[in-house]
């Protein structure tokens, strides 16, 4: 009977001393483990260790027994607290050794000592603890109280405080803090992750801790840009007699296209999930009714910043096929060159989490028969708004596998994903957050070569629509991914009509 190797990912937390790794990696050899991936930086945390193994099921349940039992293997996170006091020793031989046996026998971890005999206030000792538990706090202090004089300088049990001994402990609670309530498990599986795109971004030549640092903006900004903090850059601007265009700059991800017909309305793309609901009263203040005309949703792409609300919508979604499985997948890179890269994977993970995703679930998908042609892009289907007919086509994959745009040529609008952006109409906090992505995958095109194609290709059909349009005085307006709806000038997208800002606060109010 053959046995079959796995690969299996764990954590160990090990005492900072000479021969700890070499114990631990010992006994990963006497089971016939192989160590696939290995991660360890004292600049970050001087006791953690991140390893990936291939061993046999039976071995490696075994080589977690004998991890546990020195116990380096961490199952789960503890709630470490911080707390800082000054206690007055008396002056006599052995005085501060009897009180680090206090604190070593509570089970409390020094972070900081400071004490000098020479000080106006001899027998003074400052003291910083982290502590797991609010009991060991408590009965540590009881038993300092009634020895010495004691004062608390510091308490705080958020995390927030602890210092870098602990430090993948004290992310895990700034992630949890983030993505809501979350099991241990999980949390340690999501350390496991972040920690291999923060070995490959270091690799690379980049900061560790701005890699974490990015990781926790992105998610404190779409946090912080909920309910009263929610705002929009809003446009709207006739397409026909009966036909309107919203468009909805969302604070953070791609905007929201909605178009408003006698009959029904239509949406283009959903943005993120988080923000479902300041949209909902975003539409209701501009007019939008509570949606129940809301029949359909037709989606750019499947990054979450375009679909990630689509599946709390009771409207029918459509999408390319490649972009529903790229959901199914959970990597924004599923089908292209990129797609083995852990950058992409884990991106799409954790910007997944953050911006609570959640997809069409039951989506109708384009048929993929060819039913011509613009410039290079295939054309693969056809839907009517009113009297707006658009054609469907079919990206090159530059940006993500199963992009499309939707072109109305009738009427001069093209809705061109991420292909096209006016980054002029950005304002600077859009700019910080869109430039979080392109830091922790390194380009948010997944064939950055493609990408210039489609580019270029765009360009030249929205120039030749132009053309086509001047005989009735119209232009080919361009309705970007991110950014304001524009027009091209000189070969620049600037922005037409007028752009007004809504804030979720203020209009409450």
């Amino acid at each position: 009977m053959i046995n079959r190797a796995d690969k299996y990912s764990f954590i160990a937390r090990m005492p900072n001393e000479p021969g700890a790794l070499h114990r631990a990696a010992e006994i990963i050899k006497s089971y016939s483990g192989n160590i696939n991936r290995i991660q360890y930086d004292r600049r970050i945390d001087p006791a953690t260790v991140f390893f990936e193994v291939t061993a046999t099921p039976a071995a490696y349940s075994l080589i977690k027994e004998d991890l546990q039992a020195i116990g380096y293997l961490q199952e789960s996170l503890p709630a470490l607290g911080y707390l800082k006091f000054s206690i007055y020793l008396p002056h006599e031989p052995g005085a501060l050794f009897e009180l680090l046996t206090y604190i070593t026998g509570a089970g409390a971890n020094i972070a900081y000592i400071d004490f000098d005999d020479r000080r106006p206030d001899p027998g003074r000792v400052t003291i910083s603890l982290n502590v797991e538990e609010t009991a060991i706090v408590e009965n540590l202090l009881d038993q300092l109280k009634s020895r010495y004089r004691l004062e608390i300088l510091e308490y705080d049990t958020t995390g927030e405080k602890l210092d870098n001994t602990v430090f993948y402990v004290r992310f895990a609670q700034a992630l949890r803090g983030l993505i809501g309530t979350a099991e241990d498990e999980f949390l340690l599986s999501l350390l496991q992750d972040i920690n291999h795109i923060v070995q490959e971004l270091n690799n690379r030549g980049q900061n560790p801790r701005e890699v974490f640092e990015s990781i926790l903006r992105a998610g404190r900004t779409l946090r912080d840009t909920r309910n009263d903090g929610f705002y929009a850059d809003v446009q709207r601007i006739p397409l026909s007699d009966d036909v309107e265009v919203f468009c909805f700059q969302m604070p953070g991800g791609g905007n929201i296209f909605l178009l408003r017909a006698p009959d029904e309305t239509v949406m283009i793309d959903t943005g993120y999930g988080i923000y479902h609901e300041d949209a909902v009263r975003m539409f209701q203040h501009y007019g939008l009714g509570d949606l129940t005309r809301l029949r359909r949703i037709y989606i750019t792409h499947a990054d979450a910043d375009h679909c990630g609300a689509g599946g709390l919508y009771d409207a029918a979604a459509f999408m390319h096929p490649w972009s529903l499985e790229i959901i199914r997948q959970a990597n924004r890179a599923y089908g292209s060159r990129s797609e083995a890269s852990i950058l992409e994977e884990v991106y799409t993970t954790i910007i997944n989490l953050f911006s609570r995703f959640n997809p069409p679930e039951d989506p109708v998908l384009f048929s993929g028969e060819c039913l011509g042609a613009r410039s290079i892009f295939p054309v693969i289907g056809r839907f009517q708004v009113h009297d707006l007919e658009f054609e469907v086509l079919e990206s090159l994959g530059g940006h993500m596998h199963g992009q499309v745009y939707f072109l109305c040529p009738d009427h001069g609008i093209i809705f061109t994903a991420d292909t096209l952006i006016n980054f002029g109409s950005l304002d600077e906090d859009r700019k910080s957050y869109n430039s979080i992505a392109d830091f922790l995958v390194t380009s948010v095109n997944v064939d950055s070569d493609c990408a210039r194609r489609e580019r270029k290709a765009l360009l030249e059909l929205i120039r030749d629509l132009d053309g086509e349009l001047a005989r009735s005085g119209r232009r080919c307006l361009v309705a970007c991914g991110h950014g304001a709806i524009s027009v091209l000038n000189d070969g620049k997208l600037e922005v037409i009509g007028t752009v007004e800002r809504y804030r979720a606060k203020e209009a409450k109010d």
